[in-house]
């Protein structure tokens, strides 16, 4: 039973789905974006969702797809990983990248909404980068810097440098697909149909609340947080999860070493994450 269900699940065609997603995505990004400011990111993204024709709509559907895209480009790894034997490490290095890419415009995203999930999420990873030595600053002015500049770098890498840099790593690997959407009509219809029903979170402040829980990735990390030191759990555990993702292309002749290794970290994660959810 378990083979026959992993067999299907292979057979469905999970490359073209998030590309679908990210099509979805990048549209709908580009309708939100023209109604968005920074300067006042809470109150512009409820402006958004009461004011502007349809504005609920476009901002959830940008989410979800969003979100989408990710869980379809995972599965899409795990269905084809056998068939990427012939790639070489900078192939497998350029697919890889992706990874925290997405993540990174995801969290992104997040900040940009300016409630309370976003603010909090900002000022724990502006936090977490002045724990790395030397650098730690510098990487804070480059990717955020919010106590100086409010969301404007955020705001820039979401909708600028962030999505040419997927472009560019995806580059050659989207050029083995061509797909057509209305091929795949049912699965954009019930994006489009969730997306009308259920609205994309937007948290206002609480009083008194004294927890809040991040994004659902971030879970694990918030909650790690609580035990080690922040450079430990912030920036060495995600680190390690990386190394071990750029070693597991086949090739490599201790992939299956990273493969246990990545299979232990997510399991502990999840641990983690679980905990998180529960507070």
């Amino acid at each position: 039973m378990v083979p026959t269900v992993i067999t299907n699940l292979k057979e469905i065609t999970w490359g073209a789905w998030a590309l679908i997603a990210l099509y979805i995505s990048l549209l709908s990004g580009v309708i939100v974006g023209l109604q968005y400011d920074y300067q006042t990111p809470y109150y512009s993204a409820t402006s958004i969702d009461i004011l502007v024709p349809f504005g609920k709509f476009f901002r959830s559907l940008h989410f979800y797809s969003s979100q989408l895209f990710l869980f379809f480009s995972c599965f899409h790894l795990l269905a084809v990983y056998d068939k990427t034997d012939k790639y070489t490490g900078s192939d497998w290095a350029r697919l890889a990248a992706t990874l925290p890419v997405i993540l990174f415009l995801l969290f992104t995203g997040y900040i940009l909404r300016g409630d309370s999930t976003g603010s909090s999420a900002g000022l724990i990873a502006e936090s977490i980068m002045y724990t790395i030595p030397l650098i730690g600053p510098t990487l804070d002015n480059l990717l955020f810097s919010l106590t100086d500049g409010g969301l404007r770098k955020v705001y820039l890498h979401h909708v600028i440098t962030l999505d040419i840099v997927l472009l560019i790593l995806l580059w050659r690997h989207l050029q083995l697909y061509r797909i057509r959407i209305r091929n795949y009509i049912p699965l954009t219809g019930m994006i489009l149909i969730f997306s009308m029903v259920v609205a994309a979170p937007l948290e206002p402040e609480q009083l008194g609340v004294t927890y809040i829980s991040g994004p659902w990735f971030f879970l694990g990390l918030q909650e790690i947080l609580r035990y080690m030191h922040p450079f430990i759990a912030g920036i060495v555990v995600p680190s390690l999860f990386l190394i071990a993702f750029f070693g597991v292309y086949p090739q490599h002749k201790r992939a299956h070493l990273f493969i246990w290794f990545l299979w232990g970290w997510l399991l502990i994660y999840a641990f983690f994450s679980t905990i998180a959810w529960l507070r």
